[in-house]
C-alpha cells in the first residue's frame, strides 16, 4: 500500500469536529480515500486551467479555485423559490 495523502488521525479529527462523538475506522478509511481522489481531480483540473493560461510549471490559486467550481458543492449565491417570484405586491401590502 502507498504512502498516506491524509493523516487518519487528521481524518478523524475532522469527523469530530463536524460534531460526531463516535467515528469507526471504517468511516476514516472511506473518508481518506474520498479525499484522496478530489484532491488528484482537483489537482488535475488546477494544472489545465494553468496550462490554458500559457503556464507550464506554476500552479495559482486562482487554477485551484476554478478546478473547485463545481466539484460537489453548491452555489454560493442562489436564492429561495421565495426570492425568484416576480415583485408583485403581497395580499398584505395595499
Amino acid at each position: 500500500m502507498g504512502e498516506r495523502a491524509f493523516s487518519l488521525y487528521d481524518v478523524e479529527q475532522f469527523i469530530r469536529e463536524a460534531g460526531a462523538e463516535k467515528v469507526t475506522e471504517d468511516a476514516v478509511l472511506d473518508l481518506e480515500h474520498r479525499l484522496e481522489k478530489l484532491t488528484e481531480v482537483l489537482a488535475n483540473r488546477a494544472i489545465r486551467y494553468a496550462a490554458h493560461a500559457g503556464r507550464k510549471r506554476l500552479i495559482k490559486k486562482s487554477d485551484v479555485f476554478l478546478a473547485g467550481y463545481g466539484v460537489n458543492h453548491r452555489r454560493p449565491y442562489t436564492f429561495s423559490s421565495r426570492a425568484r417570484r416576480t415583485n408583485a405586491p403581497s395580499s398584505t401590502q395595499r
